[in-house]
């Protein structure tokens, strides 16, 4: 075993567990990803910190709130001097390389990282800042998530995970042909099963009814709450849906259906990449020195109460697939205390052999998730979200203690759910006198981490700070923060050494394989 292993963490966009074997799906085909949570450690209750892309990811590489490094938004730049996962690692001896989506926003498009393999798939502008004065949301998604669903040739997504792979397995192979002996941080992170609702027709094809022996064997199972009338939602659920402009659509069961099959398909599609890269780690003798992390950046609602996508504190938008596979390591097991991807940036620094104490210059608002996985006794924690984007007028946070999740807004009414007796979150305690006790503490709570009329001031600032440099930057000529990588064209023969010494530079079979 590799005293410093190489840590390899696969992230997906927009992946809820609830449609993963391991986490209790009947029919979900990725069979690589069944592998991981057969041998590795399942974290059966795993959350974001935000559900929405770039600020559930700039919290979870910083190990801080978004709100604490000012992530508001999918269009809100994360400052410069702010230490990321890719600093600490580096710090701690790794190489840092990052393949894929990271959402950064701003002119800073590494964060630490020492190598980009591939451009963003997203601006790195202001364009997607969020406006609370708005009176409508420009370029939200609309009822086409569900019209045009299903499978289809080809998507520039399915093109731009394809192109992440390859450059991931290629840098695999090169890191074993480099003289650089330092361990290896990779960040292999891709866009799907992220909407719109398409897949290939291979992948629509594999929950095809008709291929079991009963005629649902195969069938995508339909949402738990179908729907939920309109006088019985809360406030923050009814602006979600006229945001994403289906308020005024009835559910179509036949619409969902599809919408759910082929999101099953891009997750099934993610399983082909995860296959590629496992393969190339086995075929350089990497695997058994590679500890690697499967998750996602949030979930996905996929028709639970007739809501789609996130920016909800509801389980399926909330919660996240969490697997550390390291057989070698860990034994395999099932952690079933809450956890959040706060706890990802301390696991790291544990993993490379650091401390968080050492190295941390303010105190994080995660914990290392290693003791978890040796095995060790650990006491059960709070975890916290927030929503200070678009979808909400004013500063949104969740609280999950046990069995029971707390939210508050100031423009919304408090919510409380028993998730034990309530998995589906259908009854609201707040206004439970048995529960006036509890809430007061969750009220008390809420005060004590947050300034919210100091953050809401701040978010509104920040939007338009936001809006004047955007509408400034549209005149004249644009700059643009965007990465774009230089082709590395010094791989190919140019005469920089001899042709054999170029041309018999390979990767060698571990020495187990070879006959």
């Amino acid at each position: 075993m590799h005293d410093r292993p190489d840590i390899l963490f696969i992230q997906t966009d927009q992946l809820t567990p609830s449609v993963l074997r391991a986490y209790g799906d009947p029919v979900c085909h990725a069979p690589h990803i069944d592998v991981l949570a057969a041998e590795g450690v399942v974290f059966e209750q795993a959350y974001c910190n935000f559900p929405l892309c770039a600020p559930s990811r700039m919290s979870m590489a910083t190990g801080r709130l978004a709100s604490r490094v000012g992530a508001y938004d999918n269009g809100a730049d994360l400052p410069v001097s702010t230490p990321t996962y890719a600093h600490f690692l580096r710090a701690l001896g790794y190489k840092t390389c990052l393949s894929g989506k990271m959402h950064f926003v701003g002119p800073d498009q590494l964060h630490g990282f020492e190598e980009r393999l591939t451009p963003d798939i997203y601006p790195s502008d202001f364009l997607w800042s969020a406006d609370w004065e708005a009176k409508g949301h420009a370029d939200a998604t609309d009822a086409r998530m569900l019209d045009l669903s299903g499978p289809c040739a080809r998507t520039v997504q399915m093109d731009y995970d394809e192109l992440v792979t390859a450059r991931a397995v290629r840098r695999i192979y090169d890191v074993a042909r480099e003289a650089d002996d330092r361990p290896l941080f990779m960040h292999v992170s891709y866009t799907h099963p992220h909407d719109p609702y398409l897949c290939t027709e291979r992948h629509w094809d594999l929950y095809d009814p008709g291929q079991g022996q009963g005629a649902n064997d195969y069938a995508v199972p339909m949402p738990a709450i179908l729907d939920v009338a309109d006088e019985e939602r809360d406030p923050h659920s009814l602006a979600l849906l006229r945001q994403h402009g289906l308020l005024e659509h009835a559910v179509d069961p036949e619409k969902v259906q599809r919408a759910r099959r082929a999101y099953y398909g891009a997750v099934s599609f993610v399983d082909d990449q995860v296959a590629e890269i496992r393969a190339a780690l086995r075929a350089t003798g990497r695997e058994n020195r590679t500890i690697l992390i499967f998750s996602s950046d949030h979930g996905d609602m996929l028709g639970e109460r007739g809501m789609w996508l996130k920016k909800t504190f509801f389980e399926n938008s909330l919660r996240v697939p969490l697997i550390v596979h390291a057989p070698d390591r860990f034994m395999a097991r099932r952690v079933p205390d809450p956890v959040s991807l706060l706890d990802l940036l301390p696991t790291l620094i544990d993993f490379a052999g650091g401390s968080v104490d050492a190295l941390a210059v303010e105190p994080l608002d995660g914990k290392s998730l290693g003791p978890a996985c040796r095995g060790e006794t650990t006491e059960s924690r709070d975890v916290i979200a927030e929503l200070l984007s678009e979808g909400t007028p004013a500063p949104a946070f969740m609280i999950r203690r046990g069995r029971f999740k707390f939210t508050h807004c100031p423009a919304f009414p408090d919510q409380l759910y028993d998730l034990a007796a309530d998995p589906t979150e259908m009854e609201n305690l707040a206004h439970d006198p048995a529960h006036a006790d509890r809430i007061a503490t969750f009220r008390h709570d809420v005060a004590a981490r947050w300034d919210v009329d100091g953050l809401e001031a701040d978010i509104r600032l920040s939007q338009r700070r936001r809006k004047l440099i955007a509408d400034a930057m549209a005149k004249g000529r644009r700059v643009s923060w965007d990465y774009v990588p230089a082709e590395n064209d010094s791989a190919w023969f140019r005469g920089q050494c001899g042709y054999n010494d170029w041309a018999f530079d390979r990767v060698p079979l571990p020495s187990k394989d070879r006959a």
